[in-house]
């Protein structure tokens, strides 16, 4: 995409994916509240902001007014979702100053669905698929990631179990197997009306990175998205990742770096 291209995609990322969001499960509610769209979401879902309206005069206040809502609804993590084009531009140093933590930050990465789903998607020697409908294969999911990425992930868990079992149109879950051993996982979400589907959790064990196995992966569910008749996809991408998504013809719009406020448990 040249550049006018990109900042008219990011515009319409901001606008339906950020500003206008829909909750990403059942049990979650979005509301703006002054210049801040938030998700909250109870037990271990996310909760945190995803968009923000602010400059030099409005920041400090806005900041001030989330850190006191969690500190009242007691939630056990918040994050404030920054994007390195938001404003102001010191928002991030004005966040760390107010108690939040900066996690690494990752490439906001988007590509079209049209030409993501001819990539090849025949599976490397000895791999198969196998879509995942249940608890069963959320769990074997969740046994690649440890392995993966060396990390317990009880929320993406927990809002997987809860996708598949409400809302089982909005997500996509897919498994490489090598026989009965899942060695590679990966989910796409999907919310109505939107033009972006969301590529989450791509992850592979070590003993069978470099094998196209990921490629396979972003493949399958680029094809799911053509089907469902959505343009783009979208990608929030570690360094690992965003090698791999640029040869397949991703494009960078930005740098988004997750803000962690602990909750009253964690402090």
């Amino acid at each position: 995409m040249d550049l006018d291209e990109l900042l008219k995609v990011r515009a319409r990322f901001d606008a339906e994916m950020r500003e206008g969001a829909q909750p990403d499960a059942a049990q979650a509610r979005v509301e703006r509240v002054g210049a801040v769209v938030r998700q909250i979401m109870p037990g271990l879902g996310w909760s945190g902001v995803l968009w923000s309206d602010l400059d030099e005069e409005t920041a400090d206040a806005e900041i001030a007014a989330q850190v006191a809502f969690v500190a009242e609804c007691g939630a056990s993590e918040f994050e404030w979702k920054l994007y390195d084009y938001d404003r102001p531009a010191d928002l991030g140093d004005r966040l760390r100053a107010a108690g939040f933590v900066p996690e690494p930050p990752e490439t906001l990465m988007i590509g079209r669905v049209a030409e993501l789903a001819r990539l090849p998607v025949d599976p490397p020697e000895g791999i198969t698929l196998r879509v995942v409908t249940d608890e069963a294969g959320v769990d074997l999911m969740m046994e690649v990631h440890a392995r993966a990425f060396g990390t317990e992930r009880p929320r993406i868990r927990e809002q997987m179990v809860s996708l598949l079992r409400d809302e089982p149109e909005t997500i996509a879950a897919v498994l490489a197997m090598a026989g009965d051993t899942p060695v590679s996982a990966a989910r796409m979400e999907m919310r109505p009306g939107t033009s972006f589907a969301g590529l989450w959790g791509g992850g592979t064990v070590p003993e069978w990175r470099g094998r196209g196995i990921y490629r396979l992966l972003v493949a399958h569910r680029a094809r799911i998205a053509a089907e469902l008749g959505i343009p783009y996809l979208q990608v929030d991408a570690s360094d690992d990742s965003r090698p791999i998504l640029e040869r397949l013809g991703f494009d960078r719009l930005g740098v988004t770096v997750p803000y962690v406020l602990p909750g009253p448990t964690e402090a």
